[in-house]
């Protein structure tokens, strides 16, 4: 028997949460995408009620089928149990880093900060971003940028002062990719941050300063 739609679970060639209608020419609907235009259409007429949720889909759906998107696979994949893992680790890396930068602000001695640069196992343009929002929104830590070509965050660190605290901060952005991706990830995506993490480029060498004595010193 012919089905006349067909979701996503049912084909793992379709994009997540989708279906596929059937006739001569193949549609293919996003869920999300409906559901975003659905609470547009409802922010657009500033009332929630049946009737503008209903006519939303109802405009949703229409203007999908009229102005069909091109298939593009992001490599979104959601694992519930990953996704919770992710939101309970970021929780307590948020608490324990909002307490370590406080007692630091409140610390007498100066701390000295410093940009490391982490490279990462994950390739994907979408879980390189993601990686790169999670670690920034962790106290005491942002990511100043990010190197596609070789799939490397620098992150810009408050307390730098000992190689074990660098050491521990490269470790964390590990950590938060492994959870991210465990989350968010593809299969390989998920086999690739189970291998062992890049060892880090070496320090940069320090620039020899002017000499002060001898002829010619200081011109």
């Amino acid at each position: 028997m012919k089905r006349w739609i067909t979701l996503s679970y049912r084909n793992a060639e379709l994009p997540p949460f989708s279906c596929e209608f059937a006739g001569r020419r193949r549609r293919v609907l996003d869920l999300p995408l409906i559901a975003w235009l659905t609470v547009i259409w409802v922010l657009l007429w500033s009332s929630l009620s049946w009737a503008n949720v209903v006519t939303g889909v109802v405009v949703a759906v229409a203007v999908c089928l009229a102005f069909p998107l091109p298939r593009v696979d992001l490599g979104l994949r959601l694992h519930p149990w990953g996704i919770v893992l992710l939101a309970g680790y970021l929780l307590y890396d948020m608490y324990t880093s909002g307490v370590k930068v406080t007692r630091q602000i409140f610390v007498g001695h100066p701390h000295r900060a410093a940009v490391i640069a982490v490279p990462l196992r994950c390739r994907s343009d979408l879980m390189l971003a993601a990686t790169a929002v999670a670690v920034s929104n962790v106290p005491g830590g942002s990511v100043v940028e990010v190197r596609r070509a070789t799939a490397t965050v620098f992150v810009h660190v408050l307390d730098a002062d000992r190689p074990a605290v660098l050491d521990a901060a490269r470790r964390s952005v590990w950590r938060l990719e492994e959870l991210t991706v465990r989350a968010f990830g593809t299969r390989d995506e998920i086999v690739r941050v189970a291998e062992p993490p890049p060892p880090p480029p070496p320090p940069l060498p320090l620039p020899t300063p002017p000499r002060t004595d001898g002829p010619g010193a200081g011109s």
